[in-house]
């Protein structure tokens, strides 16, 4: 989501990006300035996709394979970048394949709950969250469970998509299920913005 991509890195800071993909957003922090960027995929070939896009470019990242626990105890980071699994499905999130870079479970909201329940302990002192997903998934839960946490959260960026070809294929279930209304092709993504505004 654009909102991500543009968002302002702060200069000489400690950056995570979680879900990292292709490692976009973790090179985009690099080059920016960021003292150090950690990216983290439960993905191998994510991993490799990433590491070999940062080499491409000259930039040094901190590569992480694994579940989120996998991330570093006790580290604290100024920055977190989040664009996790989140598409609503019938079925449980998958231990393996190239789904688990989409699938969010039966409410789309599996590793959604988790990274809200963990981001009030990566964030440093007046640290920012950045995570994006689907209104399919509750927007609101996301605010109430950072809020909860002791985070000040508010969503600060909205934008219309179409369908990509996972919700095209499961628009029968969604439509069933009652995440969408009835010819309903397009979905509404957000960005929220959790901060640590206490010491």
């Amino acid at each position: 989501m654009q909102a991500m991509l543009t968002a302002t890195i702060p200069h000489d800071k400690r950056v995570l990006d979680i879900c990292t993909g292709t490692g976009a957003l973790a090179i985009r922090a690099a080059m920016a300035g960021a003292r150090s960027v950690t990216a983290v995929d439960i993905s191998r070939s994510a991993i490799v996709s990433a590491w070999l896009n940062s080499r491409a470019r000259g930039i040094r990242l901190e590569l992480l394979h694994g579940e989120l626990a996998h991330i570093p105890h006790r580290r604290l980071f100024d920055l977190v970048l989040v664009n996790p699994p989140y598409v609503p499905s019938p079925k449980e999130v998958p231990a393996r394949g190239r789904a688990r870079a989409w699938e969010g479970g039966a409410g789309g909201r599996a590793v959604l709950d988790v990274l809200c329940r963990m981001m009030p302990h990566i964030l440093d002192s007046h640290g920012i969250g950045l995570m994006v997903h689907s209104a399919l998934c509750e927007p609101e839960a996301t605010l109430s469970q950072l809020r909860d946490g002791g985070l000040k959260a508010a969503v600060v960026a909205r934008e219309m998509a179409a369908f990509g070809p996972v919700m095209r294929e499961r628009v029968d279930w969604l439509e069933s299920a009652g995440f969408i209304k009835p010819g309903q092709r397009h979905e509404e993504l957000v960005v929220i913005r959790a901060d640590r505004t206490q010491e």
